[in-house]
Parts: structure tokens; C-alpha cells; sequence
């Protein structure tokens, strides 16, 4: 039996508090994107700028967050930043 603890990533409202929404452990980084960027064209758009910046953490082996990036596909069009800058 393998003691190797698994990575989780979290998403987080822009002032680092778990997102209201969104707050689940994903297994991956790509998991965690996709569920934000499915909020962010569902009912995402109707929030507020504030409202839709997400951020991205991983867990520390010691259990601490550590922020990894803002993906900004709902600031700003659904992934036009992405294209462009190829941030989170």
C-alpha cells in the first residue's frame, strides 16, 4: 500500500478566501480550470468582475495553500488572456 499523498488544487475568490462556488479539491490543474472556466460561461457571466476572478492553489505536504496563478478567462472573454499572454 503506497503512502504518497496526492496532490490537490483548490479554487479561490480573488481576496484568497475559498471560492463561494467553486470550492471542492481537484486532482489536477487542468480539472480545476475546466471547472472554473464551465462556472465562468454558465452562471459566472452574471456576476461581478470581482465576483468571476478565480485563483489558483496547490497543497503543501505540510497542508498549507500555496497560490499558483489567476486565471483571468473571465475577466476577460473567456480565455482571450489565456490566447494571448498563455496565463493560468
Amino acid at each position: 500500500m503506497s503512502n504518497a499523498k496526492h496532490t490537490l488544487y483548490r479554487l479561490v475568490s480573488l481576496d484568497g478566501s475559498p471560492h463561494p462556488v467553486l470550492d471542492a479539491p481537484y486532482e489536477s490543474i487542468a480539472a480545476a480550470e475546466a471547472a472554473a472556466s464551465r462556472w465562468c460561461e454558465g452562471q459566472g457571466r452574471s456576476r461581478s468582475a470581482f465576483e468571476q476572478g478565480i485563483g489558483l492553489e496547490v497543497q503543501t505536504g505540510c497542508g498549507e495553500w500555496r497560490t499558483l496563478g489567476y486565471p483571468s478567462a473571465c475577466l476577460l472573454g473567456h480565455g482571450d488572456l489565456k490566447k494571448k499572454t498563455g496565463a493560468l
